[in-house]
Parts: C-alpha cells; structure tokens; sequence
C-alpha cells in the first residue's frame, strides 16, 4: 500500500542520502513530498550534486496529513532543527508513532525534539555522543529498527540496508 511521506529537507543535505532512498521509495510506490520553508524554492544538496524543488511550506502541512516522515542527513538537519516549526513537525511524528526514517546527521532533528530517550538508534560518528546524551541506546551498525518506528543509518554507505529497512517498515505500517 502506497504511503505519504514527508521529507524535511533543506540546502546543504548529504545528496545521496535524499536521492537514493527518494528512488527507492518512489519505485515501490510511494509519494513524497518535500518540505522546506518556501514552496517553489529549491533547495542543494552539500556537494551540488542535486537540486530539489520544495513541494510545500511547513506553515501549509500537518503530520496528520503523512503516514512517515524521512530526515536525510548532511547540514540539513542541524539547519533545520534551529526552527521550531520543524522541530514540532518531526516530534508529532515520534509521538504518533509513524515511521521515522533519519540517516546520518537526520537524527538531530529528533534530538532537539526530545523523541530519542530511550530508543535504539545510529547515526554519523560526530553526533555519536549527542545521541548518547540525548538517552539513546547507540548500537553502531549499518541500520538500526527501532520497534515498527524508526529506521536510522550513520553514513552514505549504509544506503542500501537503509533503504531495505526503510522499504519494510512501510510495508507494515
């Protein structure tokens, strides 16, 4: 079955880590949509190797409106998580216990959300101990499930696991 996912995603992303899991989740069929601050706007990826258009403002969407939400990595999730709106946006997810799938550095978002206590998860070696610190049960693996919840992966390496892992908690959600 077809999921709506939301992707918060702003300049300055690790581009694989958008592109790659995009494909994989748009070839099994769902929809995504992505979210920045300005609908029409596009946003870079780190190494310039994409450009994405924004698809919708965070002030004209609701969570209630998604079935998951995707963070990829690179600066844009330390961007992004100095804006309440997104903040909020992300936690509505963890609390209503949708799919969160963060690889890499996507994890801050849910840090400065306060979803992270005592889960597992993974995540860039740099935010290793602000995972720690924020009551995650770090395992430091390619992928970590977290419950029928949260799907985390630590680097662009880890994409394929990450995109399987990702594929199936969909598929069960």
């Amino acid at each position: 079955m077809s999921k709506k996912v939301a992707v918060v995603l702003t300049d300055m992303f690790e581009d694989v880590e958008y592109t790659d899991p995009a494909d994989a989740l748009k070839d099994a069929g769902h929809e995504l949509t992505v979210i920045e601050k300005k609908k029409g706007d596009t946003v870079t990826g780190k190494n310039g190797e994409a450009e994405i258009p924004v698809d919708a403002p965070i002030d004209e969407v609701k969570p209630e409106d998604f079935d998951a939400l995707m963070i990829p990595g690179g600066f844009s999730p330390d961007i992004l998580r100095a804006d309440e709106r997104f903040v909020q946006f992300s936690k509505a997810f963890m609390d209503a216990k949708k799919p969160v799938l963060a690889i890499c550095h996507g994890p801050q978002l849910l840090i400065t959300a306060k979803t992270l206590d005592g889960r597992k998860a993974t995540g860039y070696k740099s935010i290793q101990v602000d995972l720690v610190n924020a009551g995650v049960d770090f395992i430091d693996e390619e992928v970590v499930v977290c419950g029928d919840q949260l799907v985390t992966s630590r680097e662009p390496d880890d994409i394929p696991a990450f995109n399987r892992e990702a594929l199936n908690i969909l598929e069960n959600a």
